[in-house]
């Protein structure tokens, strides 16, 4: 069983990543594996300086902006809650968030992550009240979270919408968006 996940591991840290992506390498890739080729290739588009981020990621299509925001929203929210999500700087993406679910089709993450914005900005005070920069602050800021029950309702969600799937698929119907050639 380790030298499998070595050899998984390995695999990764080696997967081609595409900084011109093509139709051809869209439709040749495997569904397991499209959506982190496409997020490889939009993470080629960043710039050095992550303070640029949000203006960078702006200026590309609504369907590349759609699947690297909905990957953060996903990173994020899996790792650590939507507490975890506003904190970090993926945070400054969450009003632009509902519109790419619901473009790919995820309307149901769509309506979810529009309830935690409404709770995010009306209790922002009360929830980032114990964010000082320290780890311990941030772990306080998870007691009596409002927050937390929508997390406990994304990874319900997320049991019986395969929102991985609907990107994949979201992708294979408009690859010339993903296309850089």
């Amino acid at each position: 069983m380790d030298d499998q996940i070595a050899q998984s591991i390995e695999a990764f840290k080696n997967r081609p990543i595409h900084e011109e992506l093509t139709k051809e390498i869209i439709e040749s890739t495997s569904d397991d594996e499209l959506l982190q080729v496409v997020f490889d290739n939009l993470t080629t588009k960043l710039p050095d300086n992550y303070e640029k981020e949000y203006e960078t990621v702006m200026t590309w299509n609504k369907s590349r902006q759609a699947i690297y925001l909905i990957w953060l929203l996903e990173a994020e929210v899996n790792n650590g809650g939507y507490n975890q999500f506003y904190f970090n700087s993926s945070g400054q993406f969450y009003n632009e968030i509902p519109a790419a679910l619901k473009l790919v089709g995820a309307n149901k993450f769509a309506n979810m992550t529009e309830r935690a914005n409404k709770i995010y900005e009306k209790e922002n005070q009360e929830i980032t009240k114990h964010q000082d920069g320290t780890i311990e602050g941030f772990s306080k800021s998870y007691e009596d979270n409002p927050l937390n029950d929508l997390d406990d309702e994304f990874y319900e969600l997320y049991q019986t919408e395969n929102l991985q799937q609907i990107q994949v698929n979201y992708i294979r119907q408009n690859k010339n968006d993903f296309a850089d050639k």
